[in-house]
Formats: structure tokens, C-alpha cells, sequence
């Protein structure tokens, strides 16, 4: 499946700020970056660097006034399906080193808080099938209401509030993973047919030697779905992280089919 995409980003800083964007798609086994332009106007030299485990690019740079950014993109997607519930959890001891540090806690995932909760409610099932059971309690126990979370909302927050956005569902997944002893790491991504259409988070585990994502929120199918950044929660997918003050123009993101 080829996709194109075309985001627009506009923005007004008033006073100097340095930006680090992360809306470039990442060239991956599964997803085949066949072209793309970034296109910045009202910022100084863009400085572009590895994502979170060489996956993707993020590009800093210095905004004052008015700025817009632009980026297109065609992407070849071909993801096989999985069986994900047939898929073996892997024993800690085998993870390899890059894998090990989303067993933990962070910020946004409280893994640690809900290891009672999570044994309680999955504690009989192994691997993918847990995994599953977890994504169908979220989508059955949550409500998608947009505006309902804040950049400060964490796992813990929306488990309470019962309510949220993808990010908030994301969080949630990766969080009850990580209390289960499952590797988790959040995703941003872009999604054919995402309605409405933006900027989308999802999660991947690690299960019988390999990610495999997995959607919370169940909007997408995941062989729709172009991988950007990946990284231990919003921290470090966050699309635009700005050192200083902005206002939002217009926010705009297009998926559809080449």
C-alpha cells in the first residue's frame, strides 16, 4: 500500500525559541520511504539528528515570529499480519539491551503503580493474549473525547479520568505492558482513514523476539499506519517540542492513498 501525506505546521513565536520537529517518517523494513520534503520558512538553519534508537529523524531549529513548516511524503507500506496473540513473551533475562529500558516506569507510563491491578485483571493469560486483553479493556473501559487530556495528563490520570485522546490510550497500553513485564514503547505515527485526521500515537511490544504494534484506540488498522519516532512516551515523540512560547495558526494532517 503506497500513502502519501502532507502536513502543514504554522506557528507564531514571540519571542526566540530553539524547536525540535519530529514529523519526518521513518525509513524502516515495513514502511519504505520512497520520497519527502521538509520545508521550513521563518527559522534558522535546520540541524537534523538521529531519533530515539537510530529510528527516524528529528531536525532542531531556532523560531522567532512567524513559522511554517511543511512536509510531504510517499511511503510504501507493506506490514505482514501477525498473529499477535500467538506470539511468546520473551523471559527479561533474554532482551537485548536497547529492549530492557521499556520495562520501566517513566513520566507519562506509572508501569510500577499498577503491577496489583495489572496481575489482578491478566495475570492468566501469557504473552499476545495478554496483550490483547489489555487493548480490548482499554477500548471497553475508555472514552475517545477530544480535549479531555492535557500534555500533563500521565497513565495514572486517564486510568482515573477513564477518558482521554490516542496519546492517553497509548500511554495506558504501554503502561499495563510494562506492569506485566512486557517491553513497551510508544509510537508516533501517521494513519490512513484516521478520523479526524492528525497526528497519531500507538504502541509497540516486544514479544517472541521482535516489536509489534499494537492500537488501543482500535481507529486504524496498524498495516495503515507510517511510523515517524519511537520512545518511552510522549516525551520523546512529541511532534513539535518547543523550548520557549508559541501560539498555533493552523495544524493541519493529510493521509490518503498515492
Amino acid at each position: 500500500m503506497r500513502i502519501e501525506i502532507d502536513v502543514l505546521l504554522d506557528y507564531d513565536f514571540p519571542a526566540p525559541a530553539e524547536v525540535l520537529l519530529a514529523v519526518e517518517v521513518a525509513q524502516l523494513p515495513d514502511q519504505v520511504l520512497l520520497d519527502d520534503l521538509l520545508t521550513v520558512d521563518g527559522a534558522g538553519p535546520l540541524a537534523p539528528i538521529a531519533g530515539e534508537e537510530g529510528i527516524g529523524q528529528r531536525t532542531w531549529l531556532r523560531a522567532e515570529g512567524h513559522l511554517r513548516a511543511t512536509y510531504r511524503a510517499t511511503v510504501e507500506i507493506e506490514r505482514p499480519a501477525v498473529d499477535l496473540e500467538s506470539l511468546a513473551a520473551v523471559a527479561k533475562p533474554q532482551l537485548p539491551p536497547l529492549v530492557v529500558p521499556y520495562l520501566w516506569p517513566s513520566r507519562y507510563c506509572e508501569a510500577d503503580r499498577f503491577e496489583a491491578f495489572v496481575d489482578s485483571e491478566f495475570g492468566a493469560l501469557e504473552g499476545g493474549a495478554k496483550i490483547i486483553a489489555m487493548a480490548n479493556w482499554i477500548q471497553g473501559e475508555m472514552a475517545y473525547v477530544p480535549g479531555s487530556s492535557s500534555g500533563q495528563t500521565t497513565a495514572a490520570d486517564a486510568f482515573v479520568a477513564r477518558q482521554g485522546v490516542c496519546r492517553d490510550y497509548a500511554h495506558l497500553m504501554a503502561t499495563f505492558a510494562r506492569a506485566a513485564g512486557i517491553p513497551a514503547r510508544l509510537v508516533s505515527a501517521y494513519a490512513l482513514k484516521l478520523d479526524p485526521p492528525d497526528f497519531h500515537a500507538l504502541v509497540e511490544v516486544w514479544l517472541d523476539g521482535g516489536w509489534h504494534l499494537i492500537d488501543a484506540t482500535a481507529m486504524v488498522p496498524t498495516a495503515n499506519v507510517a511510523r515517524i519516532a519511537v520512545g518511552r512516551d510522549a516525551t520523546d515523540i512529541a511532534f513539535m517540542t518547543i523550548f520557549g512560547a508559541a501560539e498555533m495558526i493552523e495544524q493541519r494532517v493529510g493521509v490518503t492513498l498515492a
